[in-house]
């Protein structure tokens, strides 16, 4: 055997020999004593979520990819929503795992990745919450001019609670109502949630007075201590706030989710109490300034109607000479007609009474001339009763053509008789609206002067009589017939 290949062996004896548990061992404890708390900045990909809580997901960037878990009893602790494709930066440790002769990084908290990736996460929440309508104009409310109790949502450490107590008292002094939570940090955005739902559920009937407009205030700060307002929960409840909600997170130039939501977005919380409460000073400059014009105009409104008045009085005539004219118009035709009435009566009883001979008259030549042709009808009826008896064949047509014209002749006379008796008699006066008024003993009464109260009467009107009473009238002295 050569020497190098002696002394080659005699080397390897000297080789020390572990087993792969003492391999295993050994690498975890370098890696977890070299790289027991780091930093790892990357991508996140492959992200899978264990019914047993734990979360495996993979960090990459251009270089390479490095495999991650966060154990269930830590996910409760990363507030931050993980996805695939969002750019992180990881806190934890490097660790093995010997049977798969892998190692793997333990997380225990994760960040966005510088501001990029911040912008871009709420820059993609407020997409889908617009989508939806949350930050719809159509939802917001208007402020309440005069606000009798204001709710203030901040920290009451720091100058911002200072500075919206001091401007309400100097622009209009209300009750504020101050609801303390955690601006920043681990469970502010829950301690604010909580603050907006308890004030709106605040009744009428409860001890502590419902707030009429809510302020949610913050001072100025990087971007991450600002992201509490950039969480999806509080800005839905920002939106469902029954109560007009003022936003003023930040400075001018910060802007958060909630501004969106809130119903009005004031820079500073200066500004927010501003909004919040009008200017007494303001207020009474304006008052006095209405008045005055108030005033002013119902001068002039009073004058102008005043004008009018005048101007339409002018035009109206004399009421009491109109009134005087028409008085003496009607009393001379209720004198007229006083007077024209009994004469009216008068002239048609006249006619009646000379209507009444004629009438006899004419009813008894009316009668006579009834008989005259009875009697020729039954001379008439003997003839031809005679003429059927001894059944002569043939009469001369002389004596029948004489008695047809005798007949026609005297049918002429009573049909111009009777045409003449209808004239006269008084139905036909009575077709015309004329009434005959006749006692009960059956006499015409033509005039009203020996009639009293009570007395009754027949009236003859064209298809009937009616029995009817006399009674007075009760302002002027002249009696009046009731039906």
């Amino acid at each position: 055997m050569a020497p190098n290949d002696q002394l080659s062996d005699l080397m390897m004896d000297n080789i020390p020999e572990f087993s792969v548990g003492d391999i295993s061992v050994a690498i975890k404890r370098v890696l977890e004593s070299n790289f027991s708390k780091i930093r790892v900045r990357g991508e996140i990909t492959e992200l899978k979520r264990y019914p047993s809580g734990h979360i495996y997901f993979s960090l990459k960037d251009q270089q390479g990819k490095l495999t991650a878990i966060i154990w269930r009893y830590v996910t409760s602790k990363i507030k931050l929503p993980l996805e695939d494709g969002i750019e992180v930066i990881a806190t934890g440790k490097i660790s093995s795992y010997g049977e798969r002769s892998s190692y793997q990084f333990i997380v225990d908290r994760v960040d966005y990745a510088g501001e990029g990736a911040l912008l871009a996460r709420i820059e993609k929440l407020r997409k889908k919450l617009e989508d939806e309508g949350i930050f719809s104009q159509e939802k917001k409310r208007q402020l309440p001019l005069l606000p009798r109790v204001v709710g203030v949502i901040t920290s009451p450490k720091g100058a911002v609670l200072h500075d919206i107590q001091t401007t309400i008292a100097r622009r209009f002094p209300r009750e504020i109502i101050l609801w303390p939570v955690a601006v920043q940090g681990e469970g502010a955005a829950e301690q604010i949630i909580e603050a907006i739902q308890g004030f709106n559920q605040i009744t009428v009937s409860s001890i502590i007075p419902r707030p009429d407009v809510l302020i949610i205030a913050r001072g100025g700060g990087a971007l991450e201590d600002l992201m509490a307002f950039n969480d999806e929960n509080l800005v839905r409840a920002a939106a469902n706030s029954t109560i007009p909600l003022i936003s003023a997170v930040g400075h001018e130039t910060d802007t958060t989710l909630i501004d969106f939501a809130s119903d009005h977005r004031a820079p500073t919380p200066t500004a927010a109490a501003e909004l919040a409460v009008p200017s007494r000073v303001e207020l009474l400059s304006s008052l006095l300034q209405l008045a005055k014009r108030l005033s002013n105009a119902f001068i002039h409104s009073v004058q102008s109607y005043r004008l009018k008045l005048r101007e339409m009085h002018s035009r109206f005539p004399d009421i009491i000479m109109v009134l005087g004219q028409t008085r003496m118009r009607l009393d001379d035709r209720s004198y007229r007609l006083d007077l024209s009435l009994p004469g009216l009566l008068m002239k048609h009883k006249n006619c009646l009474n000379l209507i009444k001979p004629v009438n006899q008259y004419m009813i008894g030549l009316l009668n006579r001339y009834k008989n005259d042709l009875n009697l020729m009808s039954l001379r008439i009826n003997s003839f031809w009763g005679y003429y059927h008896q001894k059944k002569i064949a043939s009469l001369p047509s002389l004596p029948l053509n004489y008695l047809r014209a005798i007949v026609r002749e005297q049918t002429l006379k009573l049909n111009s008789l009777s045409a003449r008796l209808d004239s006269l008699s008084p139905q036909a006066v009575l077709t015309r609206g004329y009434v005959l008024v006749r006692n009960t003993q059956g006499h015409a009464i033509s005039k009203s002067r020996g009639l009293r109260g009570g007395d009754k009467l027949l009236l003859m009107f064209q298809d009937g009589e009616r029995l009817v009473r006399v009674s007075k009238a009760p302002k002027k002295k002249q009696e009046t017939l009731d039906l």
